[in-house]
Order: C-alpha cells, then sequence, then structure tokens
C-alpha cells in the first residue's frame, strides 16, 4: 500500500489550477519586465548566416541547443552551402549528425531543403513564411526563427515549449496548442516585439520559471504573475500513473 507521502505527492503533482487571464497592459508590462531582467537573450543556436540558422532550428527538434552547437561546426565546415549540401553523401551526414535525436530523419530534411533552396530558391533562403514551410522539415516555428532572427521580419510568435509553459503560467492564454497560443501572443503584443517575445520568454523559462522547479521567490514579475508560488501547477504533462507490476508468483 503506498504511504502517504506517496499519495500526497501523487496527488500535488496531478493537481490543476488554472490562471486568470491578465489584460493586455499587464501581459506588456510583464514583458517588458522580463525583456529587462534578460536583457541578453538572444537566439542560442550558432549561425553565422540564414542557411546556417535554418539548419540549426531543423537539428534542434528534441534535442537542446548545446548539443546542435556541437555538431554543426563540422557540418558546415563539410557542406557550408545549400549547394553542398544537396549532393552531401547520405552516410557522411548521417555520422556527423549521429549524436542527435532522430539523426537519419534530421538528416533526410536538411539534405532536402537543401536541394529545394538550390533547385527553387537559386541558392538562397526564402525570405516568407509560405515559401519556408514548403521546405522538408520546416514548419511554423522553425520558419519564424529564420525569418525573426535572420531577416527581422516574423510573421508570427516562435512558440516552444518555454513559450508555451510560460504563456500559461503568466496568464496570457489558457489554450494548450501552439497554434491558439501564437495567435494569443501576436494579439497581446505588437509586431515589432514579437521575435523578442520569443527569445526573452525561452531564457526566462529555462533561467528561471523552469519546469519542475520554478524560482518563483527569484522572480521579478512575481507579483503581476497569476501562478506566482504555484506555476509548478501550471504548463506541465499530467503525472504518469504506473500500472502495478504483476507479481512474478501469478499463474496465467
Amino acid at each position: 500500500m503506498a504511504s502517504r507521502k506517496a499519495e500526497a505527492t501523487k496527488a500535488a503533482a496531478n493537481a490543476v489550477f488554472v490562471p486568470e487571464l491578465v489584460e493586455r497592459p499587464v501581459a506588456r508590462r510583464i514583458f517588458a519586465k522580463l525583456a529587462k531582467h534578460h536583457h541578453d537573450a538572444h537566439c542560442e543556436l550558432d549561425h553565422r548566416n540564414p542557411f546556417e540558422l535554418l539548419v540549426a532550428t531543423v537539428l534542434s527538434a528534441q534535442s537542446t541547443d548545446v548539443m546542435v552547437n556541437q555538431v554543426t561546426p563540422e557540418l558546415f565546415r563539410r557542406w557550408p552551402t545549400p549547394e553542398a549540401l544537396a549532393r552531401a553523401d547520405v552516410a557522411a551526414v548521417e555520422k556527423v549528425l549521429s549524436r542527435l535525436g532522430m539523426y537519419r530523419q534530421k538528416t533526410r530534411n536538411i539534405i532536402g531543403l537543401s536541394r529545394a533552396i538550390t533547385e527553387k530558391h537559386g541558392g538562397t533562403v526564402p525570405k516568407s513564411l509560405a515559401e519556408l514551410v514548403e521546405l522538408p522539415g520546416v514548419g511554423r516555428k522553425t520558419a519564424n526563427v529564420v525569418l525573426g532572427v535572420a531577416f527581422g521580419a516574423p510573421e508570427g510568435v516562435v512558440v516552444d515549449t518555454h513559450v508555451q509553459r510560460l504563456s500559461q503560467r503568466l496568464g496570457f492564454t489558457r489554450h494548450g496548442d501552439p497554434k491558439e497560443i501564437e495567435q494569443d501572443l501576436m494579439q497581446l503584443f505588437p509586431r515589432k516585439d514579437w521575435d523578442r517575445l520569443a527569445h526573452v520568454l525561452i531564457f526566462h523559462g529555462r533561467r528561471i520559471c523552469t519546469a519542475r522547479r520554478p524560482a518563483c521567490a527569484a522572480c521579478p514579475v512575481q507579483r503581476e504573475c497569476p501562478s506566482a508560488f504555484r506555476a509548478e501547477l501550471v504548463g506541465r504533462k499530467p503525472a504518469r500513473v504506473r500500472k502495478p507490476a504483476k507479481s512474478q508468483t501469478a499463474r496465467a
């Protein structure tokens, strides 16, 4: 039988808390404070041009920026342009990317997008959302990273796991779907803030408002945050309930 402490822990993990939505002026005040606190917020994927940023962002799916930054120097040393990567040997690229999750699929994607850029866009990364999302492995989030960081012209807000979690905790949205969260953020904030908003929320999510142990006491917006000191109950997947193991002595 589970102990009372274990039962209490499970109950806390499964607790549901729905923070109040904040009004637009409050949301913008929260962002201003966070932007001041994380004045150095930026894209942490190393790159020298739009093509490198595009490839690095595709590689970052299910992988950390740190790990991606460890493999891209060799990748771009050997295949520095879309034309070069389009002609690359699949096995050779897979070997370079082998430390990343889903490296085989990512290899196909970056070679495929390189071919498309070479054949359809003259070797230049396109500058529109519609054209970017047609490239292999490129979704709306990746496209907006490139549009915002490389070209300074985002057509939406990047919603990764950090942005999703913080948007819910800060009362910017009650939605769970990234597309709906993005629409809420686009309504709350002016276009000029869309790119920086994502970087600031990502920095805050990595450094203070983490998934499991948010540091509310150290948060610069704890007074405005509707989830302050209860943030761990918001923006996380419900705890998995494990089925009891069958007795080894049980007979069919």
